[in-house]
């Protein structure tokens, strides 16, 4: 089981980096200003550091092993996604002032690309944490 301490850097390192490449993206590719998107952004960020923390505690509970396999990876990244569309569509819908459909086709592509994200950021940090342990342990 991953610790609490664990788990933050996790959570931190994951929105920081994926808010790096996210904004500028988003802002080019819809034509909303990079500052309204930032905005909508950082909160959006917030409230999945909040459900990231929550969802991957539950995850590690459910699967408690570092070498998960892709299908147990796609669950654990899909999982998060739509826990957090469905908790997000209103607000983007609001902030950006568009529609519902709008919003959600917006919110689809955040997902598809935190989605492809995940998986990548998820292998990295365990890779990296089970070679620390080890080393840890050796010493």
């Amino acid at each position: 089981m991953r610790s609490w301490r664990e788990r933050l850097t996790h959570m931190v390192l994951f929105e920081a980096l994926g808010l790096a490449i996210v904004i500028p993206a988003s802002s080019a590719l819809t034509g909303h200003d990079s500052g309204a998107i930032g905005v909508l952004a950082v909160g959006l960020a917030s409230a999945a550091m909040l459900w990231n923390l929550i969802w991957n505690r539950l995850f590690d509970s459910w699967v408690p092993t570092r070498r998960r396999s892709v299908w147990q990876r796609i669950a654990q990244a899909g999982g998060f996604e739509l826990g957090l569309l469905i908790m997000t569509l209103p607000v983007v819908a609001w902030w950006l002032q568009i529609g519902l459909v709008e919003a959600f086709w917006l919110d689809l592509g955040f997902m598809l690309f935190f989605l492809c994200y995940a998986l990548v950021f998820n292998t990295a940090f365990d890779r990296i944490m089970h070679r620390r342990l080890t080393q840890e342990r050796c010493r």
